[in-house]
C-alpha cells in the first residue's frame, strides 16, 4: 500500500512541477512578447501601450518569484558550497539540516508580513494598472514564500531522517 502511496505523490508532485513551469513560462512569453510590442509601438508609431510597462514590472516579480519556487522544488537555491565541499558527511548533513530550518522559518516570516502588506494594499484599494487591484499583482508573493518555507520544512524532515539513521557515528 505503501508504493501506492508513493507512486500517486510522486505523480501529484511531478503535475505540480508541470504546471509551475508552464506559469513560468507562460508568463516569460507575455513578458517578452509585451516588451518587444511596446519597443515596436514606440519606435513606429510614437506611442505605447499605456499599461505595458507596469505590466512587464509585474511579471518580472511574478517570474522571479515562481522561478524561486522552481529553484527551491529540490533544494537548488542559492548557497555557498566551497566549504561544505570539505566537511565530512555527518557535518554536512546537520548544516543541510540547519540550512534548511532557517530558510523555512525566514520564508515562513516573509510569507507571514508579505501576506499582512497584501491585506493591507486590498483594505487600501490601491490599483496597479488598468483597473487592477495592486494586491492581486502582489498576491504572488506570500504565496511562494509559502510554498517555498513548506519545502524547506519538509526538507528539514528528510535532512534529520537521514542525520537520525545515522544515528552519532
Amino acid at each position: 500500500m505503501t508504493s501506492k502511496k508513493t507512486g500517486i505523490t510522486r505523480q501529484i508532485i511531478a503535475v505540480l512541477h508541470k504546471i509551475e513551469d508552464g506559469i513560468l513560462i507562460s508568463l516569460l512569453l507575455l513578458m517578452i512578447f509585451m516588451a518587444v510590442l511596446q519597443i515596436f509601438l514606440r519606435n513606429l508609431f510614437d506611442s505605447g501601450i499605456l499599461w505595458g510597462d507596469p505590466l512587464i514590472r509585474i511579471l518580472v516579480l511574478w517570474i522571479g518569484l515562481i522561478g524561486a519556487l522552481v529553484a527551491s522544488r529540490n533544494n537548488h537555491h542559492i548557497s555557498i558550497d566551497v566549504i561544505s565541499r570539505y566537511l565530512p558527511a555527518r557535518i554536512k548533513e546537520l548544516t543541510s539540516l540547519l540550512t534548511a530550518i532557517f530558510t523555512s522559518v525566514v520564508c515562513g516570516l516573509m510569507a507571514y508580513f508579505s501576506f499582512g502588506f497584501v491585506i493591507m494594499e486590498k483594505n487600501d484599494g490601491i490599483l496597479a494598472f488598468a483597473s487592477m487591484p495592486a494586491w492581486v499583482c502582489e498576491s504572488i508573493i506570500p504565496v511562494s514564500f509559502a510554498i517555498i518555507c513548506l519545502r524547506y520544512i519538509l526538507f528539514s524532515f528528510t535532512c534529520f531522517s537521514k542525520l537520525s539513521k545515522r544515528g552519532l557515528k
